[in-house]
């Protein structure tokens, strides 16, 4: 790699580390032909997980990180005054194809600012996929950031060599959205997040390609004081509304020269985590948005232990439930059970009365099902009324080593 191009590399990689919405679950799988590289199965590279839980590569940049709009949230707005640079089409392409080759990454990850108009950046970014796809026959993954106002026609384009596309809706709410990115419309986001929940469904009624592993979106938190239930009840409108792969959570920290001003936050990372743990809740425990924020208070997640935890100390008339007789529903809100050891469970105890020591076996969190849990050896008799016993299930904070 040349010297000049290292550089620009090293800009645009970290101005895409603020972009959350990167992950390669749920493609469709490719393999490359005997002419071509790559298959789905350092700087610019980030990690992402698969439903089975085997951990990819993704080179992970931006086209460019100049950009005409001005949202006070962004790293990477008009005013700011970080170090910019910005790629041409056939150096995304050659980057990618060598760290391909040098077995860096599995995949791309490709987003970008606005620069001269909507249309001529997204078109710059489908040529580079077009480009991977048919002038070098690579089958590796590749996700791209779409843009909300370009042209239709440049997004069906982009579904076509993409695995996965994303469009940005920004923050939770569309009064902090006309405040803090007033360049910006509600409108447009939703209506192109419309077009490309259609153009999915189409293609797979059609049985052709087109963005096989859906569309996902990312949403800025702690930028406003919009409170957790709202942010929850927006993801689940946006689920429900556009069939998202999934909303992806990107706290907010303070940028330099910004002109957001707000009063003392929850930790950031903190806040950020506690909101994926709800969202899966959302998505695959069967709680509602009002049942997740009722673990805590205000609207606001408890942020000293996970949503689940939070609402089964709140409902303790709901508990113990008898692991050999409960229901499914009513076993995955049972603490320190995943959806995984349920099913296990069920189908163990078709055979037989399952003990404490058969759950150990199935799940890592018995330490937390004990107090909440029945089993043909175990009853936990008053530990749910004991005064302690939030602190005696709250995560312990941990000393980190100074040396290792």
């Amino acid at each position: 790699m040349d010297e000049a191009l290292g550089k620009k590399l090293a800009i645009l990689a970290d101005a895409a580390k603020y972009d959350a919405s990167c992950s390669s679950s749920g493609g469709k799988g490719r393999k490359a032909g005997a002419d071509g590289i790559g298959s789905t199965t350092g700087t610019g590279i980030c990690h992402s997980y698969t439903p089975d839980g085997r951990c990819i590569s993704l080179l992970k940049i931006l086209l460019t990180n100049y950009c005409l709009y001005d949202c006070a949230y962004c790293i990477n707005r008009r005013s700011s005054n970080v170090k910019r640079a910005r790629f041409t089409v056939e150096e995304v392409v050659r980057l990618t194809l060598a760290f391909y080759k040098r077995n860096y990454i599995e995949g791309l990850f490709l987003s970008s600012g606005i620069v001269r108009s909507s249309d001529d950046t997204m078109d710059q970014m489908v040529r580079v996929a077009r480009s991977l796809r048919e002038d070098h026959h690579f089958a590796g993954y590749i996700h791209l950031k779409t843009i909300p106002d370009a042209d239709p026609s440049l997004i069906e384009q982009a579904g076509l060599f993409a695995d996965r596309l994303s469009i940005n809706v920004e923050l939770p709410s569309e009064v902090s959205l006309k405040r803090l990115a007033p360049e910006k419309r509600v409108a447009t986001i939703h209506s192109a997040m419309g077009q490309m929940r259609e153009r999915i469904v189409e293609a797979k009624e059609e049985k052709r390609r087109f963005s096989p592993a859906g569309q996902s979106t990312q949403m800025i938190v702690g930028a406003d004081d919009t409170n957790d239930e709202t942010v929850l009840n927006t993801s689940s409108t946006l689920y429900t509304r556009y069939a998202l792969r999934r909303v992806y959570y990107s706290a907010f920290s303070p940028i330099p020269d910004s002109s957001i001003m707000l009063p003392a936050k929850p930790p950031p990372l903190v806040r950020e985590n506690r909101l994926y743990q709800a969202d899966w809740l959302l998505r695959y425990y069967g709680f509602s948005v009002m049942e997740i924020a009722a673990g805590g208070a205000n609207g606001m997640l408890d942020l000293e232990m996970d949503p689940k935890l939070a609402w089964a100390l709140k409902h303790r008339g709901d508990f113990p439930v008898d692991v050999n007789t409960a229901s499914r529903e009513m076993l995955l809100r049972v603490p320190g059970l995943g959806v995984r050891a349920v099913d296990r469970i069920l189908q163990a105890r078709r055979y037989a009365r399952l003990r404490l020591g058969d759950i150990a076996r199935l799940s890592s969190g018995v330490k937390r099902v004990r107090a909440f849990l029945i089993a043909a050896d175990h009853h936990p008799a008053n530990i749910l009324d004991a005064g302690n016993l939030r602190e005696r299930l709250k995560p312990k904070p941990q000393q980190l080593a100074l040396f290792v």
